[in-house]
């Protein structure tokens, strides 16, 4: 299997824009990925093109959708393809893409996502995120997406004694993070008091608990690591990546304090890059529930069972702690464009691991070893990625 490299990424701000469309979001991204590229490239070398969306907007024909953006930046005849894999649609083309050019088939393979969130109805933005679980025993039977993964947190709560208190620590940290991200849709720091007082969504949630629904799109070049110096001086190296499903479900699985399908993918990730959870720097993880994150600290291996809250206690996950998470201001802040965010968590550490990140309080220095971690619906499928700084 060939090495695989990131040579070039760009993203749009996360937000909402209402006089923008997918074609102009995605065009804005691919830009600036191309900006990236140091040393510039021949854009008819891209082979393949793998682009993450879940709805893109009302009345979209998804079906040819990738073909549609290839060509409205110029490459009608690249080999692109939509990936759809709920809010892991964006993780899921950066793996194809990576498994593209780690096979030998191409060289040069584009990841891609967009998603246009806030030009729908509530009820239809309910729907499409209510396909992201098991519709008939879930969505039909009356729960909602935040309703799912306030179980799992309710079900925390039991198990492991996780208080009202530490959800809201999560939000507040990503928010915190959120002001020095010009990509971030909500760059306002918020008070614990006011994290734990938000409006009631789902026992145990408020609103702050809630990733918002967003528009946005992102875009990263990978190439052979055996030809990135062409382009870049500072390619980072994307040493290990893996992806897993489990039931949909909740109700199917073992365990609602455990997300089998990160814990698969992760052990892929690390075995193939050949390090382990200690070794990581910094992590970009799936936070689109404050629980998800600290569901993330023990399926990732940063945290023992049951006691991942305690590394929010101790400020282990801050920017300046031990392990940052979640730079950007992740989902909860940041925004989550479905479709684009796990190639967006891959922008971000692209810039991070090439100190580009500009703003000084939010720059990790010294990095060596990232991480992202994207998942779809409740858990019924994770992507895990370990990135490698270049001139390590």
């Amino acid at each position: 299997m060939e090495s695989v490299a990131i040579i070039g990424a760009g993203q749009t701000r996360y937000g909402d824009f209402p006089n923008k469309g997918v074609k102009e979001l995605f065009a804005e991204a691919y830009l600036e990925m191309l900006q990236s590229v140091d040393r510039g490239i021949d854009q008819q070398r891209i082979g393949a093109a793998f682009i993450g969306s879940l709805s893109s907007g009302s009345g979209f024909q998804l079906g040819q959708l990738a073909p549609l953006l290839m060509g409205h930046v110029g490459l009608p005849r690249v080999n692109a393809v939509r990936i759809e894999n709920a809010c892991g649609s964006g993780g899921y083309a950066l793996f194809n893409a990576a498994c593209a050019v780690a096979s030998g088939k191409v060289d040069i393979a584009i990841a891609g996502g967009v998603e246009k969130m806030r030009d729908v109805s509530s009820s239809k933005g309910r729907y499409w995120l209510g396909v992201s679980g098991d519709t008939e025993f879930e969505r039909l039977a009356g729960s909602t997406f935040a309703g799912i993964y306030a179980l799992m947190a309710a079900r925390y709560m039991h198990e492991y004694g996780l208080k009202r208190e530490h959800l809201s620590m999560v939000a507040v940290k990503n928010h915190r993070n959120a002001v020095a991200n010009p990509k971030a849709q909500f760059r306002k720091e918020i008070t614990l008091e006011q994290a734990k007082k938000g409006v009631p969504v789902a026992y145990p949630f408020n609103v702050w608990d809630c990733s918002p629904t967003t528009d946005g799109a992102a875009v990263v070049l990978l190439c052979n690591a055996k030809i990135a110096r062409e382009f870049t001086d500072k390619p980072v190296y994307l040493k290990g990546f893996g992806a897993a499903s489990d039931y949909l479900a909740i109700h199917d699985r073992d365990s609602m304090t455990r997300l089998l399908a990160t814990r698969k993918a992760a052990a892929e990730a690390y075995k193939q890059a050949g390090i382990g959870p200690k070794d990581i720097d910094f992590a970009e993880v799936h936070d689109c529930f404050t629980i998800a994150e600290i569901l993330a600290y023990g399926d990732l291996g940063f945290a023992e069972e049951g006691k991942a809250q305690y590394l929010l206690e101790e400020g282990y996950t801050q920017i300046d702690g031990k392990l940052p998470v979640n730079a950007s201001g992740g989902l909860k802040a940041k925004g989550h464009p479905i479709g684009a965010t796990g190639c967006g968590m891959a922008c971000e550490i692209f810039k991070q691991l090439r100190d580009e990140a500009k703003e000084p309080s939010r720059q990790i220095k010294n990095a060596r070893y990232a991480l992202s971690h994207n998942v779809g619906g409740s858990g019924g499928t994770a992507a895990v990625f370990i990135y490698q700084r270049g001139d390590a």
